[in-house]
């Protein structure tokens, strides 16, 4: 079984503070997830990422079919990092780490996703077919989603 990676950087001019106070916040993933993916948050995102939280949604990444997932944020260092994976859902196994760090004119942030999907040969093939580019696709809404909410970070010249 095949273990895959996703992996995203994007800066964005605004304080580590705002990003964090953003991202931490389960209930701002629907305005980052496209619209044909009907996300939508179920219990727990009433509060900021905690060790332990239980989030639940249901998803349509298929055919419009609603999907439930339940993913838990298992690890968090405030204005640093926090990490959450699946506990029920689409996939074999789900683990996305969220980091943040300052730097000149803004806030670095980088998204690392290891996950594996189901069914063994079928899981792989489903991935070549349509998994990786429907992953790929809802990271470049989310960065440009974030563009277009706070522009861009420009380096002086």
């Amino acid at each position: 079984m095949a273990t895959y990676t996703l992996q995203r950087t994007q800066k964005l001019p605004i304080s580590l503070e705002k990003a964090w106070d953003f991202f931490s916040s389960p209930k701002n993933l629907k305005a980052i997830t496209p619209e044909y993916m009907g996300f939508n948050i179920i219990s727990g995102a009433d509060k900021r990422a905690y060790p332990g939280q239980i989030i639940e949604y249901t998803v349509k990444p298929v055919l419009g079919i609603p999907m439930y997932w339940m993913t838990e944020i298992t690890q968090v260092r405030d204005m640093e990092f926090f990490i959450d994976e699946q506990r029920v859902g689409p996939y074999a196994m789900w683990h996305h780490q969220h980091f943040f760090k300052a730097i000149e004119g803004g806030v670095e942030m980088e998204d690392i996703i290891h996950y594996r999907l189901p069914l063994g040969p079928l899981g792989s093939i489903a991935h070549a077919l349509f998994v990786k580019r429907q992953l790929e696709g809802i990271f470049t809404y989310r960065f440009k989603t974030l563009e277009d909410k706070w522009g861009t970070i420009t380096n002086p010249k």
